[in-house]
């Protein structure tokens, strides 16, 4: 006589959240101020409004777009809200920083976006492998969205999990 295989994990009512399914999906493109400086290095006023004035604003239409300098220079705070001036009402989103640093940004977003009620008083796992890489800012973001709501939270899988938070 066989003894039926019971699937405890299925019968848990823990609940997997995959924060891959967070991660964005928008194109990130990214305005560099060094090739509108002079020699790369100095940012010169009157030729910095002329380099933004005939430049092609269309290629960031709808795009998330991470605004960084990658030259060593000194730029002055105004220079970035000008280049935000020129970009506001084509661009999806301007962030300043380099591409991850949008990336990171969004992904953060993302997960404050949650809607918490499905999770409220469940057993939470984080799933912790997958596909692409998850940084540790969004383990950090996601334990301070569902820790409020969470009956339990967990990193893992959900045949082995780390505990990480209980409510007393």
């Amino acid at each position: 006589m066989s003894e039926e295989i019971v699937n405890k994990v299925a019968q848990s009512q823990l609940v997997t959240l995959d924060l891959e399914s967070y991660y964005p999906a928008e194109e990130i493109a990214v305005f560099d101020l060094k090739p509108h400086l002079f020699m790369e290095l100095i940012l010169k006023e009157k030729e910095f409004r002329v380099a933004l004035q005939n430049n092609d604003w269309s290629v960031y239409q709808n795009k998330v777009v991470a605004v960084t300098c990658t030259a060593d220079a000194i730029i002055p705070m105004w220079a970035y809200m000008l280049v935000g001036s020129y970009l506001q009402p084509v661009a999806k989103d301007v962030i300043f920083g380099d591409e991850q640093a949008a990336r990171q940004k969004l992904f953060v977003q993302n997960i404050e976006a949650i809607d918490t009620e499905p999770f409220a008083d469940k057993k939470i796992v984080v799933k912790g492998c997958g596909d692409i890489p998850i940084g540790e800012f969004a383990y950090l973001a996601v334990t301070k969205k569902l820790m409020p709501v969470a009956k339990s939270l967990m990193y893992g899988e959900p045949c082995s999990t780390v505990p990480i938070y209980k409510k007393k």
